[in-house]
């Protein structure tokens, strides 16, 4: 059934941005609560780690497997399970009373987590078939989450304020209990029109491989990169990838056709998304870090410094639409990899001593950045594959920025835990020096997105997407491969 002829474009579009600004929120809002949790439930550092790295394990071990179920079974329902689940798991921790608990319950957050953000932008791309149709919604979709992520600081500042830690939680409910009433009675249901067959194998090792890929890009920083847990997690992380690649390339209906990634589109968008998530994860956790311990500010006060991030990627995401409606994928992804390589050079250009200025400029400059870079991204992720691969592409478009963020994390954590004096704290002058090494690394990421965005989106990448997304139906003929 077409959405857009029914009158169901609308609320379906309302249920996708619902699902992934929770999903935003959910990923930066709790970082600044932690102290208040802490303080309540007696955690140690340890356990304030894994009430995060729970949660974002799950989502990225799971994205790809909430992808393909929903192109089998169905989207409207793979979906309603995700807003059950989700909003179940933060009315659980709500209520935690130990720090054990609060993970548990994360982890089912993340089970809800895993489906939201995939399924719903196969739900956009079904019921919004019209080219320039679905780059706009696909803007509004992107900006949500985008505007998610970068607003959780400031919404989890003033709710830690105003109602305490747990409040941070009991935000979700409304929106994902009334999102998931919205999609029962008004979603429109979807699926593949072809019927792959269930891969078992091919999800366990995305599972493998995921998984212990983020918990050793999470940890590595905290424990070293030569601890023998993060070695196992690499090891068995590399070991999960040849199997997938080997075992996807004989099977006749694979999860992830490794032949995908010979479209420079589409890897391409899996990079850019890499590196710009990188940017987004790293600078707001050194700024957490700068307002909160360097200049001594509150939850509340450290939030109000963080606006200029989210008013630029709002102001900017629709904008990233229009572009790609009218001009293609180009612009708006070359825009975006220039405003991220200016807002982190201007912190690193900053030198020691009082940043202020350079920070909320380049604070800006990377909300631009954000801003414009999802939806380009996220249309070359899914434009490339065949319709009925939209669920898994669009999965492999999300972990990406998940993946990205977590790498963004440990990567300016590692460089600054290098430069700081062991046990010490640091004050102003003091931390803007030792973070100048991990402000030149999240540049590096941003130039990443500067010369990708230019070198996958012009005639010959375009082509290398049109052989590669031939190929599947090609070996479904009997044409070998």
């Amino acid at each position: 059934m077409d959405g857009t002829r029914t009158g169901r474009f609308g609320p379906a579009l309302v249920v996708c941005c619902a699902a992934v600004l929770m999903v935003g929120l959910d990923s930066t809002a709790l970082n600044v609560a932690l102290p208040a949790v802490q303080r309540e439930l007696h955690a140690s550092v340890a356990g304030m780690q894994w009430t995060l790295d729970a949660y974002n394990m799950l989502v990225a071990s799971l994205i790809m497997f909430a992808g393909s179920a929903a192109d089998r079974t169905g989207r409207r329902r793979v979906l309603l399970a995700g807003f059950a689940l989700f909003s179940a798991g933060s009315a659980l921790c709500g209520l935690a009373s130990s720090t054990g608990e609060l993970i548990a319950f994360r982890a089912v957050q993340g089970l809800g987590g895993a489906a939201l953000a995939p399924v719903s932008l196969s739900v956009i791309s079904h019921v919004a078939p019209d080219r320039a149709r679905r780059a706009r919604a696909i803007g509004v979709w992107t900006a949500s989450f985008a505007i998610g992520m970068a607003a959780g600081p400031l919404l989890g500042g003033v709710l830690v304020s105003a109602a305490g830690w747990r409040s941070v939680f009991w935000i979700n409910l409304p929106v994902g209990l009334g999102a998931l009433v919205l999609a029962a009675r008004r979603l429109p249901e979807s699926r593949a029109a072809v019927r792959r067959r269930f891969d078992v194998v091919g999800q366990l090792l995305v599972i493998a491989l995921l998984g212990p890929l983020t918990y050793a890009i999470i940890d590595a920083p905290h424990r070293g990169f030569r601890a023998p847990a993060v070695l196992a997690a690499v090891a068995v992380a590399a070991g999960a990838l040849a199997g997938l690649v080997a075992y996807e390339r004989r099977r006749a209906d694979p999860l992830i056709d490794p032949r995908f990634f010979r479209s420079a589109p589409f890897s391409g968008a899996v990079v850019v998304s890499l590196g710009a998530f990188a940017v987004l994860g790293g600078y707001l956790f050194l700024g957490t870090l700068y307002l909160q311990d360097a200049r001594g500010l509150s939850p509340l006060a450290a939030g109000v410094w963080t606006l200029p991030l989210p008013l630029a990627t709002v102001a900017c995401a629709p904008l990233a639409g229009r572009l790609l409606a009218r001009r293609g994928p180009r612009p708006p992804l070359v825009l975006a990899g220039a405003a991220l390589t200016a807002g982190t050079l201007l912190p690193a250009l900053s030198g020691p001593g009082p940043a202020a200025l350079p920070f909320l400029a380049g604070s800006a400059c990377v909300g631009a950045g954000i801003g414009l870079v999802d939806v380009p991204a996220t249309h070359l992720a899914v434009a490339g594959m065949p319709p009925d691969r939209a669920g898994v592409a669009s999965a492999v478009s999300t972990t990406s920025c998940r993946v990205g963020v977590s790498l963004g994390v440990a990567l300016a954590g590692a460089a600054l835990a290098a430069s700081l004096p062991a046990g010490a704290a640091p004050g102003l002058t003091a931390f803007t020096t030792a973070a100048g090494p991990a402000w030149w690394l999240l540049t590096g990421c941003a130039a990443l997105v500067l010369s990708l965005g230019a070198l996958v989106t012009g005639a010959r990448a375009r082509a290398t997407a049109h052989r590669a997304s031939s190929r599947p139906r090609e070996r479904a003929m009997g044409v070998p491969g």
